[in-house]
């Protein structure tokens, strides 16, 4: 069973850091592009950047400067460091991995989200 989860989320002050991991684990051939998303209360679900299998990183305007996008293909893990965060930053954090698992089978795996909240 292809799984693709998150950790890494908590409280943190204005000006902190966090660093949240994603990681693919199951039968997985290959793995595409990645990405990492957020969702604020009553508001919709946001792109944050991706990056692809050669390491190549897009970001949103919002965060740009302030937060990377990194990723280890032989440990099948996506991670993206915060600094800089801001009480607008609070969301739930999704990450997304586009996988093949056969050589048919290819489709984005979505996580469960990991909270981060930034507050004094």
């Amino acid at each position: 069973q292809v799984q693709v989860v998150e950790s890494g989320g908590g409280l943190v002050q204005p000006g902190g850091s966090l660093r949240l991991s994603c990681v693919a684990s199951g039968s997985i051939l290959s793995i595409y592009d990645m990405a990492w998303y957020r969702q604020a209360p009553g508001k919709q679900r946001e792109l944050v950047g991706t990056i692809t299998s050669g390491h190549v990183t897009n970001y949103a305007d919002s965060v740009k400067g302030r937060f990377t996008i990194s990723r280890d293909n032989a440990k099948k893990t996506m991670y993206l460091q915060m600094n800089s965060l801001k009480p607008e930053d609070t969301a739930v954090y999704y990450c997304n991995g586009d996988l093949s698992i056969s050589f048919v089978t290819r489709r984005t795996y979505w996580g469960q989200g990991t909270q981060v909240t930034v507050s004094s």
